[in-house]
């Protein structure tokens, strides 16, 4: 409940009686530390839901580095994967697989874990926040790898919001300004990497130039 339907929600809370006389009106006070405390209440649980997020994140690019490292087989990923949960999370695994056999459930994708485990773990309305912030990500400033990074971090929490690598480049190369988006798509790169690293290098030619142009402004 947000800050102004629950002043909303104790305005319209009828009197309380005790005895035959009402018992005393809230007071503003006692009004504001009942906003704060629901604020307060809001916050917690969002901080939450980001922490088992992040969380996750950090969980999928270990493992896939470990698949990457080790040569993992595409059909040995989930039992590798899941052999490395814990506490809840082996709980949620135990109770998925039980009704159809361990031998079955290993059997699903490593897309398909992931996007059980993001359904489980980043409630839908959340996930729906962060399909809109990949939508509208763009570079702040000359900030590129922030950028990247949570460009990332929001194309592996919402598996679903991209189809194919192609669109994913697309995507990325629409956040970034305009004074170098043209150069990047214009390069044409075949991958997120060489995307990367184009950006970033005309990111550093605009930085070094802005640089010069300050100082020569100063002389």
């Amino acid at each position: 409940m947000d800050p102004y339907s629950m002043l909303s929600y104790v305005d319209r809370m009828p009197p309380k009686r005790t005895s035959t006389s009402a018992a005393p009106a809230m007071t503003q006070a006692a009004i504001q530390q009942l906003i704060a405390d629901g604020v307060a209440a809001a916050l917690e649980a969002q901080a939450a839901t980001m922490a088992r997020a992040v969380g996750l994140i950090r969980w999928f690019e270990r493992t896939e580095l470990v698949f990457s490292r080790s040569n993992c087989a595409e059909e040995n990923k989930v039992t590798f994967a899941t052999g490395t949960l814990t506490d809840d999370a082996l709980s949620w695994w135990n109770a998925y697989a039980q009704p159809i056999g361990i031998e079955q459930a290993n059997k699903i994708t490593w897309t398909e874990l992931k996007r059980l485990l993001t359904n489980k773990y980043c409630p839908q309305t959340k996930i729906k926040k962060m399909e809109d912030e990949f939508y509208g990500l763009t570079v702040k400033g000359n900030d590129l790898k922030t950028y990247i990074r949570r460009f990332y971090e929001l194309a592996v929490l919402c598996p679903n919001i991209v189809l194919n690598y192609e669109k994913l480049m697309e995507a990325f190369i629409g956040g970034l300004p305009q004074s170098i988006e043209g150069n990047v798509i214009a390069s044409k790169p075949q991958t997120m990497e060489e995307a990367i690293n184009i950006a970033q290098r005309l990111m550093d030619q605009i930085i070094k130039r802005d640089s010069v142009q300050e100082t020569n402004d100063h002389k």
